[in-house]
């Protein structure tokens, strides 16, 4: 007598641990799956930049891949490279989990849902540009009345400015069009912040000696938020993602991220926070 179990009975066995080898498979490969975050990435140098190869490198990647070694989550993180525009309305379709740098606002945050705290923060101003060889002058608000102003589609800027109907506002897919308008005579102003204009036109090679920045501009605290789609906001890694964003940020561990990017200190601003859009 032989113990044990018989052929036909061991190719069942087997059989029977070869399936359930293929479900776990399967079940491993849905949950890693399942734990990709999709990131809206458009091309604003120096805080993110899509290569001509299709490379995309930025901030809010350098923090997301902060927070996953923080809490210990397995997840991918997936760079969707999209115009500004684009981005925007993906976000708010649900598209994508994931965008940064945006300026939190009422009208937003309707539709998409912000990360605090903000991790940028710029004490600066929002300034217009002209070519260097026009007679164009602004001096005060009144003034832009008469022009024709490049803005990137979907962005905000200060409230006076975003509200007013009256305006000429050309709305462009790129700083880099915007740009290029501007210096083909098609538009008139360009709008930026002045902290990182001449860093994205270099980066995106554009002639700064043939531009000027007019007398007029407007200054006010800048934040930049991480913002969530409403369909993936509600999600544990999320929420995982809001709590370890803080902890991050209250222990300064969020600075060295930022530095890189020439931006202060995540603390230094964390406690004084006031709504991006007053």
């Amino acid at each position: 007598m032989t113990f044990g179990t018989s052929a036909p009975q061991l190719d069942k066995y087997y059989a029977n641990d070869f399936f359930i080898a293929v479900f776990i498979y399967l079940l491993a490969n849905f949950s890693c799956f399942a734990q990709q975050i999709n990131v809206a990435v458009d091309h604003a140098p120096p805080y993110s930049t899509i290569e001509d190869n299709g490379e995309v490198q930025g901030l809010i990647l350098d923090i997301l891949a902060t927070v996953q070694a923080q809490a210990g989550v397995d997840y991918q993180i997936n760079a969707v490279p999209c115009p500004f525009s684009r981005c925007m309305r993906m976000i708010a379709q649900g598209e994508v989990d994931i965008m940064g740098g945006l300026i939190r606002t009422p009208q937003r945050e309707k539709l998409i849902d912000f990360v605090e705290p903000a991790y940028m923060a710029l004490t600066s101003s929002f300034v217009f540009y002209a070519k260097q060889d026009s007679d164009i002058r602004v001096e005060q608000y009144t003034d832009l009345y008469t022009k024709r102003i490049a803005v990137m589609r979907g962005g905000v800027f200060y409230p006076r400015f975003d509200e007013d109907r009256q305006l000429n506002k050309v709305p462009v897919f790129s700083e880099q069009v915007a740009f290029d308008l501007l210096l083909k005579g098609r538009v008139d102003l360009v709008i930026a912040v002045e902290d990182t204009a001449e860093v994205a036109m270099e980066v995106l090679g554009q002639p700064i000696e043939k531009l000027k920045k007019v007398s007029y501009h407007h200054a006010q605290p800048i934040y930049g938020h991480m913002a969530m789609s409403k369909r993936f906001s509600g999600t544990e890694l999320a929420q995982t993602i809001r709590l370890t964003m803080k902890q991050l940020a209250e222990k300064k561990q969020l600075d060295a991220v930022v530095a890189k990017y020439k931006l202060p200190p995540v603390s230094e601003h964390i406690s004084d926070l006031v709504p991006a859009h007053p």
